[in-house]
């Protein structure tokens, strides 16, 4: 890339101040320009780079001056300045893609509808236990940007959303990983399906027969789009349901991978239970094989993964309920999953902005497994107008306190009040993460 070039970052959040800092260490000319406030940390790193920046606005004719634009991956196609810049055929880029011009390692790219940053967790742990030089990025770590700018690691485990893989275009990943295809975000795929699923197989583009894909075989969407399409790589799909050759399956509660010489575990020993988390270790043990990392050290690394917060993690147990914290479950398949794994009679937080759920799709497992709805959103009423008559107790909070005061009121001695809320977080709260940590806070308070 040529020196003294200008680039123009949109977002200055954790991928836009990453992509600044790589961009000003190659010899761009770099101007940062955030729609809203930018946070003080964020803040202070590029006025410590010398990178120039601007926050609460989109100043356009500078930014039309760009060779380049890097945007944020929460930035959709249709804001003005994104229209304004296309029209001007400015190329506009994801900040992985943008790495990836400097990039010498070697990645592992995780994406999917649902797991994908439990499995990228997953593999990172084994990578780090068996002392390779690795990285995390993606939506997950720190930006890929900033160390591949400060860094030198030899592979890079990257958890990867649609939002990012419409941005690149030229990037290659090593070993790719599907883990499941639902509807999720169609609001930015025009609501057509196959949009989206266009969208996650783009992780395969430019990959050669000296590359691995890795993917779930008990998903009808992928399996179809895997019969439709050329695909370059080694496939080495996994199954819960039927044994594979080449690849990674459940039988009789044992696993067995099958990559370079045959490994097999009990399912009671993995740290991660549930039908959706041996999936997860299914993949994340085929990519450790590809890379002929020990069977004794992927063993030990699947049996003491702790997973990561605010996936199904366990907050406290007070006077016998158990509460969970399932906040980062931001669509009908997560939420599935997370009762599905329920045990006990469960007191049931749902709700936020929905993305265009179809909630019936969770109704046999509620009336299963439910006992009492609490709606945590500003609008309910698509919840409520589905659970009634399902469920007898439906309740509606404005705030995590609220929600948790009602499942302790609701809930009773062996059982469980889980927070899973089957939608986005920003009617409430600042994002997944807050939600989760007021609903933990709130649970303490007790």
């Amino acid at each position: 890339m040529s020196a003294q070039k200008h680039i123009v970052i949109l977002g200055a959040g954790e991928s836009g101040v990453g992509a600044a800092i790589l961009a000003k260490k190659e010899g761009w000319n770099v101007f940062v320009s955030d729609y809203g406030m930018i946070k003080p940390n964020f803040k202070a790193t590029l006025e410590a780079n010398a990178i120039e920046l601007e926050s609460g606005t989109h100043s356009l004719d500078r930014i039309m001056q760009a060779d380049l634009i890097v945007k944020s991956p929460g930035i959709p196609d249709h804001v003005p300045v994104i229209v304004k810049a296309k029209e001007k055929g400015i190329k506009i880029i994801s900040e992985i893609e943008f790495a990836g011009y400097y990039l010498k390692a070697k990645t592992i790219g995780i994406t999917g509808s649902n797991g994908k940053t439990t499995t990228t967790m997953l593999i990172y742990h084994i990578l780090k236990k068996a002392g390779l030089k690795v990285g995390l990025a993606g939506n997950v770590g720190q930006s890929l940007a900033k160390q591949v700018a400060e860094e030198d690691f030899d592979w890079y485990v990257l958890e990867l959303s649609s939002f990012q893989l419409d941005d690149m275009n030229d990037f290659k990943v090593d070993i790719a990983l599907l883990m499941n295809i639902t509807p999720d975000h169609l609001d930015r795929y025009d609501y057509q399906m196959q949009k989206y699923v266009d969208a996650k197989f783009r992780i395969l583009q430019n990959q050669t027969a000296a590359d691995w894909f890795i993917y779930n075989l008990d998903d009808p969407i992928i399996t179809a789009e895997v019969e439709k399409r050329t695909i370059m790589a080694k496939k080495a799909p996994f199954s819960l349901k039927e044994q594979v050759k080449v690849g990674a399956y459940l039988n009789e509660q044992q696993i067995t991978i099958n990559i370079n010489e045959k490994f097999t575990m009990s399912i009671h020993d993995l740290a991660l239970k549930g039908k959706h988390n041996t999936q997860n270790s299914l993949a994340a043990g085929i990519a450790s094989r590809i890379l002929e990392i020990r069977k004794d050290v992927v063993r030990e690394s699947l049996e003491d993964f702790v997973n990561v917060e605010h996936r199904l993690e366990f907050v406290a147990k007070v006077n016998g309920i158990e509460f969970i914290n399932d906040s980062k479950a931001t669509n009908i398949n997560s939420t599935w999953f997370a009762l599905e794994s329920m045990t006990q009679p469960t007191v049931w937080i749902v709700g936020g902005v929905d993305k265009g759920n179809d909630y019936s799709e969770l109704t046999e497992l509620v009336k299963e497994k439910v006992k009492a709805i609490i709606c945590l959103g500003k609008d309910n009423q698509k919840i409520i107008a589905t659970f009634s008559g399902v469920v007898d107790t439906i309740v509606e909070a404005n705030s995590a306190m609220e929600a948790v005061a009602y499942g302790y009121r609701l809930g009773s001695k062996d059982e469980t009040v889980l927070l899973s809320p089957a939608c986005a977080s920003f009617d409430l709260f600042e994002n997944y993460e807050d939600r989760g940590n007021q609903f933990k806070a709130a649970v303490r308070s007790l």
